[in-house]
């Protein structure tokens, strides 16, 4: 598989100025094409990454990650990309850990590769962990396997089985929705210990909102 050609990097960004240029510049240690996908950043944001040396698509308003992802896969499609790797625009992810993704998909020929952090779990803050845990058992128990961390935006996609899914989400529940609906589909999903690295309190989830958000996205999709 020649990676560079067929792969290129989907990061989603709000107001992250201070740390895509860096992450960028990692990821193209590893693969040829980053596209950033700046959510309606107040900052500069668009203005670094290009400086970076990455290819910038802006949405003039803040839609949501679930938004911003949806955008930047379907031009990764558009572009002839066969699979997009997705990492937060917050610096979590470490780009180094790329190429254990590239590995697991051409040894078990799956279509989504999802991080798991839980071999390092207490690097992740309390609430988010135990918030984590909750959402990936709830989960596990409907999807009817395993899933040890389902809210890792850190992921391989073949673009071709995610273009045939049918996605509601326009936040931070996308990641929960992608991972239910690969499944359902009959796809086959694979995780990978990825690094953690702790972005402080600049995560752009709100508890409360966020959380509200899910579990109206968890009721609905308890019909389909």
């Amino acid at each position: 598989m020649h990676w560079s050609e067929s792969c290129l990097a989907v990061i989603p960004c709000l107001n992250e100025e201070k740390k895509i240029a860096p992450l960028a510049r990692g990821v193209l240690q590893h693969l040829s094409t980053v596209l950033v996908v700046d959510d309606g950043s107040m900052d500069n944001t668009s203005s670094v990454a290009v400086g970076a040396g990455v290819n910038v698509v802006r949405h003039r308003a803040n839609l949501g990650k679930g938004a911003a992802l949806k955008t930047g896969l379907a031009s990764a499609r558009q572009q002839g990309f066969e699979w997009a790797i997705t990492l937060d625009g917050d610096g979590q992810h470490c780009p180094d850990d790329i190429p254990a993704f590239l590995r697991c998909a051409e040894e078990t020929k799956a279509s989504l590769i999802c991080g798991n952090r839980m071999a390092n779990a207490r690097a992740i803050p309390p609430l988010r962990r135990a918030a984590n845990l909750w959402m990936s058992r709830q989960i596990s128990r409907r999807a009817g396997k395993f899933l040890p961390d389902s809210q890792c935006g850190f992921r391989l996609i073949k673009l071709d089985d995610w273009s045939r899914l049918s996605l509601e989400t326009n936040h931070f529940e996308i990641e929960s929705e992608v991972l239910l609906a690969f499944i359902r589909a009959g796809n086959r999903v694979e995780f990978v210990p990825v690094q953690v690295i702790p972005n402080g309190p600049n995560s752009h989830i709100h508890a409360l909102k966020d959380t509200w958000r899910w579990l109206r996205w968890w009721k609905r999709s308890s019909r389909a």
